[in-house]
């Protein structure tokens, strides 16, 4: 067969189709905005398109227990440029009052975009916007509702909840968190779900993970049933050093309100982080939920990758490579054209980037 001419090239015809190149942009860098640093990325879509980028705005320093603020960017051009950093929520002005963990979900029927946080690692404090995250409501706490007697140590997500889609309890919104029996980070934790019925106006608490698991996420299968991929804590505070490196997993076929036995994703490398969690809304061609996966994919908290499942999660042959050096706490979202958006920590907690990928150039 004879070669494409140049000119056959140039103008289209017969040549090769590429992925088109990523959008990158950096909506939070140190040192700006009078905050020391930024932390903790949340990021969903609302229904109106418009990408809503959530962190913790830390004034004088990187500790998670510092005087820390609840901000949020807003895109309406997919991440190309994002306007000016909004307080979303603060107390007690420079007293350190640690306001963190967000964990934000859109309510499809309604339009509603919920935002969750704690105070001080331990309150549950929500928070809503009906305007596509111009404005929003005043603070409620909702612990009483969402906690149990002997809970200390609490934080939701971080990361992005769900809203169901199938079966009996569809439009459920489904918010991942964790919880310890002690008020500091020295006691065993685990991952459980908090959840609503009515749209936001009351919340529950969900099933309890298995010990030693810890800030997680949650995805909806085609079949309605829910995975929740959770970060593995069991050389930490379970004394097993042996059972580190693999993210932890567990199902529920109740929409959230018991899960099974945890078992290891042994495809899933753990460096002790936090890790996003998606489900796409186009299944794979044998109808399969599609999963896209983010964290670092390595023993330490470097090579931010992300991984896609045609299988609902079973297999994890896809993955591309984002950031090559420091990284850590990440958020994937599907954007309204179908690429896959990703909020995420680089270099030493410098900055949180931000980057929308081709769903089909995961792999390549």
């Amino acid at each position: 067969m004879r070669a494409l001419t140049p000119l056959l090239l140039a103008i289209g015809i017969f040549a090769p189709a590429f992925a088109a190149e990523p959008i990158k942009s950096t909506p939070f860098q140190a040192k700006t905005d009078g905050y020391f640093c930024y932390r903790i990325p949340s990021l969903v879509v609302s229904s109106k398109g418009t990408l809503l980028a959530f962190c913790e705005g830390r004034k004088t320093s990187t500790s998670d227990d510092g005087d820390n603020d609840l901000v949020l960017r807003r895109s309406t051009d997919g991440g190309r440029t994002w306007e000016p950093l909004q307080l979303v929520h603060e107390e007690g002005g420079d007293a350190v009052i640690t306001v963190g963990n967000p964990c934000a979900v859109v309510d499809r029927d309604t339009g509603t975009v919920w935002l969750t946080m704690n105070r001080k690692n331990g309150r549950v404090l929500v928070t809503s916007s009906d305007d596509d995250g111009k404005s929003w409501a005043p603070v409620r706490d909702i612990t009483n509702s969402t906690s149990k007697e002997g809970w200390g140590w609490y934080a939701m997500g971080p990361g992005c909840g769900i809203q169901l889609r199938h079966g009996k309890h569809q439009g459920r919104l489904v918010i991942p968190a964790n919880h310890r029996t002690t008020d500091d980070r020295s006691g065993p934790s685990s991952s459980h779900v908090v959840y609503s019925d009515d749209h936001g106006k009351t919340w529950k608490i969900g099933g309890i993970v298995g010990p030693h698991t810890n800030e997680c996420q949650v995805a909806e299968l085609a079949d309605g049933k829910l995975v929740i991929n959770c970060r593995n804590h069991w050389s930490r505070s379970g004394g097993k050093p042996e059972l580190k490196g693999k993210r932890i997993i567990a199902g529920s076929a109740d929409g959230g309100a018991t899960w099974s036995e945890p078992t290891f994703a042994d495809e899933l490398n753990e460096p002790t982080c936090q890790a996003g969690l998606i489900a796409l809304e186009k299944p794979s061609s044998n109808g399969a939920t599609r999963l896209v996966f983010t964290n670092p994919d390595s023993r330490s908290r470097e090579r931010m990758t992300m991984r896609l499942s045609e299988d609902g999660g079973a297999t994890w042959p896809k993955k591309r490579l984002i950031h090559a050096g420091s990284t850590g706490y990440s958020s994937p979202a599907e954007l309204a054209d179908g690429t896959i958006g990703l909020l995420y920590e680089i270099d030493d907690y410098q900055a949180i980037g931000f980057i929308a990928v081709d769903v089909d150039a995961i792999g390549r």
